[in-house]
């Protein structure tokens, strides 16, 4: 989320609002069963930079695609509990060559959007090839840059012509970047502005919102969906709080049924310690990472040498033990322990942490010490236990004599239009996956139109190294292609992995499918939810 990224958000203010907003968990005012209320502190605000954080040509983050997941249709979807994606909108989806470069689909019968429309061939057409056009810079376009030409037939069928082999393709079909959306809301060649979403998902959705940002979202089953999801409630209200710690309190108060994103490391902890009556904590696979990035062309870090430095003296195991204790496990490769294909590449190249090590390097590439550069970070996107990270990271680092390190946060709205824009030497950011396969840990941070806007370039990765891996159907048969791309990122420090994150859900008694509701890539399924009877 990416991919998007891993998100916590705090707005000083916006809980008193947020809560009077909320309707509770126990009756509805119309006589009916009350919504399904689930909390986050995901953050949706539109700004000069970002006036269409929930266009799915546009929205690349976890928060957003959880949006957007609910409300706009895709092609294909993967199943509950994982697996290959298998036919959503369509009735039948499958690869019409022996390499992977042609990709048909037939759409169900009758499907519409939730006004009625009827879907065609040529909304998918149109839906896909409009995010290819905008190609927002920080929106998922890589996902569909290896499209060629799509072709319809008839209304019901269209046909990705691909520019090279592509066995992950099914895969990018099944997120929200392929979502489905009618022409007379979503204009061809600019972004929607606003918060509204429309589509012909299993919800529609009216979000609430304030200031020009969004405090809660009320999705109500679409009674036009047609699709392979069983819906198993009728409303669920998303509500936004601006920390982990009001998000607890509302659901200490019954004001929620469920929290999700994201639980901070503490509230995690004592759950796991002291549970709570009429709680249940609820552990579920997770696929998150959290990494350094650097600007390869800024004068700190432009030396592969001094990246490596960075590599070697950092501690992984203090940062995930003392800082996020179980909720986290030291990560030495972009792709995750549990992805097929990892490989711990920083750990064989650089081993336990050494300041003699790293001074070595540093002497041997003619670096003069201390090397001065600032860490940044963001102060509402990833959690409270950010700011403690990047001060043991600061004091790591000093502690060595090799580096002069700062540390400096700047809250999100304006961090990620500065990390675009090359601001930033030396910066942190986290990672949801598009889709759980280790190319969506690679190809993101390594190919054309990369997450970060990244100046490095790896010559062998993106032109040999990621088309091969992607021509097998065995992911497993790939594990050597991507072996040498971590090797590449370990050799070359272009992203520094730190972490890998468990996911927790706290729910209250009586809500059920909440082990359903989260998928390892931390994708919300809210149509999982219910309430057991009395």
């Amino acid at each position: 989320m990416n991919r998007k990224t891993l998100v916590l958000s705090a707005v000083v203010g916006l809980l008193a609002p947020v809560l009077a907003a909320c309707g509770g968990t126990d009756s509805g005012s119309d006589g009916k069963a009350a919504a399904i209320v689930v909390g986050t502190t995901d953050q949706f605000v539109a700004t000069e930079d970002n006036p269409a954080p929930l266009d799915p040509a546009i929205g690349y983050e976890a928060g957003v695609w959880n949006v957007l997941r609910q409300t706009v249709q895709t092609l294909t979807h993967v199943p509950r509990g994982g697996g290959q994606p298998v036919p959503e909108a369509a009735r039948s989806c499958t690869f019409t060559d022996r390499e992977n470069e042609s990709y048909r689909c037939r759409l169900r019968t009758g499907l519409t959007f939730a006004d009625g429309t009827p879907v065609t061939a040529e909304d998918v057409k149109y839906s896909i090839n409009r995010v290819i056009d905008i190609k927002s810079d920080s929106g998922p376009v890589g996902l569909l840059a290896n499209i060629d030409t799509i072709e319809t037939s008839g209304d019901d069928e269209v046909i990705f012509h691909l520019k090279t082999p592509d066995a992950t393709f099914p895969y990018k079909l099944a997120t929200p970047a392929a979502g489905i959306v009618q022409k007379s809301k979503y204009p061809a060649r600019s972004p929607r502005s606003g918060f509204q979403v429309d589509g012909s998902g299993p919800y529609t959705m009216k979000p609430g919102v304030r200031n020009d940002q969004v405090v809660k979202v009320l999705f109500t089953r679409n009674p036009h969906y047609k699709g392979d999801l069983k819906v198993l409630n009728d409303k669920v209200e998303l509500d936004l709080f601006p920390d982990a710690k009001a998000m607890g309190e509302a659901l200490d108060a019954k004001k929620i049924d469920m929290m999700t994103r994201t639980m901070s490391p503490g509230q995690a902890q004592q759950m796991l310690e002291q549970p709570k009556d009429g709680i249940k904590l609820t552990e579920m696979p997770g696929l998150a990472i959290s990494y350094l990035a650097f600007d390869t062309t800024d004068p700190a870090v432009k030396s592969k040498a001094v990246r490596q430095a960075i590599a070697q003296v950092v501690d992984r195991g203090q940062i995930a033990g003392q800082v996020y204790g179980a909720t986290a496990e030291p990560l030495y490769s972009l792709i995750p322990s549990s992805i097929t294909g990892h490989a711990n590449s920083f750990y064989n190249k650089y081993g336990e942490p050494s300041t003699t090590k790293a001074a070595t390097i540093l002497q041997d590439a003619g670096i003069q010490t201390p090397v001065k550069f600032t860490l940044h970070y963001t102060t509402d996107h990833y959690g409270p236990a950010t700011a403690t990270e990047f001060k043991a990271l600061k004091k790591q680092l000093n502690a060595t004599g090799l580096f002069d390190v700062n540390v400096q946060g700047t809250p999100w709205a304006k961090y990620r239009p500065a990390q675009k824009r090359g601001d930033y030497a030396v910066y942190g950011m986290g990672w949801f996956p598009d889709f759980p396969d280790p190319d969506n840990y690679t190809a993101p941070f390594l190919d054309r139109n990369n997450f970060l806007n990244s100046p490095y370039k790896s010559a062998l990765a993106r032109t040999t190294l990621i088309p091969q891996s992607r021509r097998e159907d065995d992911r497993a048969s790939a594990a050597k292609t991507f072996q040498k791309l971590q090797d590449i990122v370990a050799t070359d420090v272009p992203v520094l992995p730190i972490w890998q994150g468990k996911q927790y859900v706290a729910s209250r008694d009586g809500l059920t499918g909440v082990e359903w509701s989260v998928n390892s890539s931390a994708d919300l399924q809210l149509w999982e939810l219910g309430r057991s009877a009395v």
